[in-house]
């Protein structure tokens, strides 16, 4: 009997495998980003606007909102920095009443840019900037950590440009985004109670002494794994053009080609609550730590419209509207480079839908040396509520700002700005997730669901320099 319920469990492993391999390339995003995993606060002085430049003259750092904005680089060099540490938190509050707070670091997207001038109408540039990432940490022994425990995704781009104003007022640019990053997720692996049950059979069978039974409640995940995974360098382009109409309109249109993130091969490493659930458990699941997988993601498109407007002097108005799509994500596909597991490569649906972003930022020069802004972003979400998991607690969320610089000489700025980021909540989302220990078990399909409602906030205070030569 006992060799009964081994051999069980070891035709489980292949499955779980398989759920360890998905969870790996499952992207959560931060509630201080945009929603999927993008990232749309890369400039201290533009996170004080809202996030606009689609349409605005922001020299080098242009390359990153529309690359056509590189050619009003001012003198010969102009260089920026920012760094934009995010202090995020989620909530989740279950039907019984009882809810869970995100126990986050500090995520810190930046960007480093510079433009130089070729000719007068034509001007090059090189940028590196996270466009891509998130975290989330809902610690180890929370009710839902069969879904997730923490997650943490890097991406990174580096950006040759070259922007040529044909004729006056009228600007185009390119850049080639070299596009890379990495992902690390823990996530538990056996449901307490399917192994409390897994016990219980085991002590039947004559296999597990009755005394050496230990009750697993909710907070106690018996094995857990860590994934770490590095993706292979994508190739995209960042395309835009901008025109003004006059002194004091301009448009702009820009868009970021979609990317493909391809891990080829992700390492499973796995933990144990304790030595009684090893015990059980290790001879079943322990080749988890040499499993390696293939998958890929998107990098979705994204198409942004934009027009300022100036109508005095020391007064600037921004507004851009951002479609990402989101569309293309519309499954995972995990392919094991072992082929004995060609049975156990997954499909999961995700269908996530394309969603709109939309800001609206002010500038205000008071003096020559001084300049102030404000704005609000207001972001949807791409998530589908019928596939809602911790992992990706998606909700609209509405984003205001201030910022200001300060030029201490012409030709260096200390740009500094603040945003705040306030989820409008999602309540009453599901998810239903296969329990795959008890499926086995049973010989039929087990599938559970979890049940939360979610809260997001966070605030963004960012600093950078920029300097002109």
């Amino acid at each position: 009997m006992k060799q009964r319920f081994i051999s069980h469990l070891s035709l489980s492993s292949g499955k779980i495998k398989g759920a360890i391999a998905i969870a790996a390339m499952i992207l959560s995003t931060s509630a201080s980003k945009a929603e999927g995993y993008q990232v749309n606060t890369l400039s201290a002085r533009q996170n004080g606007m809202g996030n606009v430049g689609t349409a605005m003259h922001l020299g080098a750092e242009s390359q990153f909102f529309n690359p056509a904005g590189l050619t009003s680089v001012k003198g010969n060099v102009e260089a920026t920095a920012s760094i934009l540490p995010i202090f995020a938190t989620a909530k989740a509050t279950l039907p019984d009443g009882s809810s869970f707070t995100t126990d986050n670091g500090v995520s810190t997207p930046l960007s480093v840019t510079a433009g130089f001038s070729i000719y007068k109408n034509l001007k090059g540039g090189i940028a590196f900037y996270t466009p891509y990432g998130s975290g989330i940490n809902w610690t180890d022994n929370w009710p839902g950590a069969v879904l997730n425990q923490s997650v943490t995704l890097k991406s990174f781009t580096i950006q040759p440009t070259l922007a040529w104003s044909p004729v006056k007022g009228l600007s185009i640019g390119a850049g080639l985004m070299i596009s890379w990053g990495n992902v690390d997720l823990n996530k538990g692996l056996v449901d307490p109670g399917s192994f409390n049950t897994l016990q219980q059979m085991l002590i039947v069978a004559g296999a597990l002494p009755p005394a050496a039974y230990q009750e697993y409640g909710p907070s106690t995940i018996p094995a857990s794994i860590n994934l770490k995974g590095k993706s292979k360098v994508a190739l995209g382009v960042n395309v835009g053009v901008m025109y003004d109409i006059n002194e004091k309109w301009t448009v702009g249109l820009s868009c970021r080609s979609l990317q493909k993130m391809k891990v080829d091969a992700g390492n499973a490493t796995l933990r144990f609550a304790n030595n009684h659930a090893q015990s059980i458990l290790d001879n079943q699941i322990g080749l988890l730590n040499q499993s390696q997988f293939a998958a890929e993601m998107p990098l979705p498109a994204v198409v942004k419209i934009g027009a300022a407007y100036r109508p005095i002097s020391p007064l600037v108005v921004a507004f851009d509207a951002q479609i990402t799509g989101w569309k293309t994500y519309k499954s995972l596909d995990i392919d094991f480079l072992d082929d004995a597991l060609a049975s156990y490569n997954q499909h999961i649906e995700k269908k996530y839908s394309n969603s709109w972003t939309f800001s609206l930022g002010a500038q205000y020069d008071l003096t020559k040396r001084f300049q102030i802004r404000a704005g609000v972003m207001v972001d949807t979400t791409p998530v589908d509520k019928e596939h809602y998991n911790p992992e990706t607690p998606g909700m609209t969320k509405i984003s205001p700002s201030v910022g200001f610089s300060f030029y201490p000489i012409p030709q260096l700025s200390i740009d500094a700005s603040f945003l705040y980021v306030a989820g409008l909540g999602a309540k009453n989302r599901s998810v239903e997730y296969p329990d795959l220990l008890m499926t086995k078990l049973t010989g039929a399909p087990v599938m559970n669901t979890f049940k939360a409602d979610y809260h997001v906030h966070a605030f963004t205070p960012a600093i950078g320099v920029t300097l002109h030569i």
